[in-house]
C-alpha cells in the first residue's frame, strides 16, 4: 500500500483529499517540529512526504526513508530546507506552494512592519500598557511620515510586486532590484543608498545568503529602516545588531531570523526593532491554499501527472515510478 507522511498537523481542510488514493496517510501526532530522528522514523517507507520548511531533508534523509520515495511536497513557497540537487539525483520530485494568497499575505505583513516602525506602534503600545500614558503630549513617540519617502524593494517578484502596489497609496517613490533586470530596475548599491525603507523579498540561495551584511548595511541611509519577511539568513544578524546599536539604522522589522528559532538577544531588547515569529504568510486564506497545493502535488505525482508547482522540472522524465 502507498504510504504518505505528513510531518505536522496543518490548518487546512485539504488533507482529506488524500483519501482519493488507496493509501496509508500518516500525520505526525506531534503539533511541533520533529527532530531529525523522529522525522526519519515516521517517514520511513513513505512514497510521498508533505513537509514543512522546518524539516531539513538532504540526500542522507532521503536514503533513510527509502528508494520508494517519489515526491516531497513542501508546504511553503521557499524550499531551501530541501537539497534539490540530492532529490533530483535520486529521481524525487519536489513541489512547493506559491500562490497569490501567500504573496498577498506576506505583502500585507511587510506593510504592517513598515507602518509599525515608522509610527512606533509597538513601542507606544508597550508604554501605554505599562501605564505611562498621562494624556496627550506634543512630543512623545514622534514617528516618520512615509509620504514622499523612497521604498527600496530587493527582489521584485510576486511578493515584491504586491508590496510595490501598496506603496502607491503612500505616494512613495519605489525603486527595486530584479533577478532579470528591466529598464527601471537599479543595482543593489543604488537602492541601499537612496532608500528610506529597504524591504527584502529574495529567496535564500548561495548568492543571497548574508546579502545584507556589514558592508551593505553601511551603504544604507542613516536612519533608514530594514524589513525582512523573506528568509532570515539573507541578513547577517550580528552585523544588523551593530548597525542598529550604532544608530546608523533607524530600526528593523523582522519576521525571519538568521538561526531560527534562536534570535540574537540584543535584537529582542531593542525598542526600535519589531519581531514577529515567522508569520508573514499566516492568514487563513493562505494556509488553506497552501494545503490545497501541497496535497495536489502529491495526488498528481502519484497519478503520474506533472504538477504545476514542480521545483526540479528536469527530474520529471527520470523520476521514480
Amino acid at each position: 500500500m502507498i504510504k504518505i507522511f505528513v510531518s505536522r498537523q496543518l490548518p487546512t481542510t485539504h488533507l482529506k483529499d488524500l483519501d482519493k488514493l488507496n493509501a496509508e496517510v500518516v500525520v505526525s501526532e506531534f503539533n511541533r517540529q520533529l527532530t531529525a530522528e523522529e522525522f526519519i522514523e515516521r517517514a520511513k517507507d513513505a512514497d510521498a512526504i508533505l513537509s514543512l520548511l522546518t524539516d531539513k531533508i538532504d540526500g542522507e534523509v532521503m536514503d533513510a526513508i527509502g528508494p520508494q520515495l517519489k515526491i516531497i511536497s513542501n508546504y511553503a513557497v521557499g524550499f531551501d530546507n530541501i537539497d534539490i540537487t540530492d532529490a533530483t539525483k535520486r529521481g524525487i520530485v519536489v513541489t512547493n506552494t506559491p500562490c497569490e494568497e501567500v504573496d498577498e499575505a506576506v505583502a500585507e505583513h511587510t506593510w504592517a512592519l513598515i507602518a509599525g516602525l515608522s509610527r512606533r506602534i509597538v513601542e507606544s503600545d508597550e508604554a501605554t500598557r505599562r501605564g505611562s500614558y498621562k494624556g496627550w503630549e506634543p512630543d512623545i513617540f514622534l514617528g516618520t511620515s512615509l509620504i514622499g519617502k523612497t521604498l527600496g524593494i530587493v527582489g521584485l517578484g510576486g511578493i515584491g510586486s504586491m508590496v510595490k502596489r501598496r506603496a502607491e497609496g503612500y505616494k512613495m517613490k519605489v525603486i527595486y532590484t530584479k533577478r532579470t533586470e528591466d529598464e527601471n530596475s537599479v543595482n543593489l548599491d543604488t537602492l541601499l543608498q537612496e532608500s528610506d525603507v529597504v524591504t527584502l523579498h529574495v529567496p535564500l540561495t548561495d548568492e543571497t545568503r548574508h546579502l545584507i551584511n556589514k558592508e551593505t548595511l553601511s551603504k544604507m541611509k542613516k536612519g533608514s529602516y530594514l524589513v525582512n519577511t523573506a528568509r532570515g539568513a539573507v541578513v547577517n544578524e550580528h552585523d544588523l545588531v551593530e548597525a542598529l546599536r550604532s544608530g546608523h539604522l533607524g530600526g528593523a522589522g523582522l519576521d525571519v531570523f538568521d538561526n531560527e528559532p534562536n534570535i540574537d538577544p540584543e535584537l529582542i531588547g531593542m525598542e526600535n526593532v519589531i519581531t514577529t515569529p515567522h508569520i508573514a504568510s499566516a492568514t487563513y486564506e493562505a494556509r488553506e491554499k497552501m494545503g490545497e497545493l501541497a496535497v495536489l502535488g502529491i495526488l498528481k505525482v502519484l497519478n503520474n501527472e506533472i504538477p504545476e508547482n514542480i521545483v526540479n522540472k528536469d527530474v520529471w522524465f527520470t523520476r521514480r515510478k
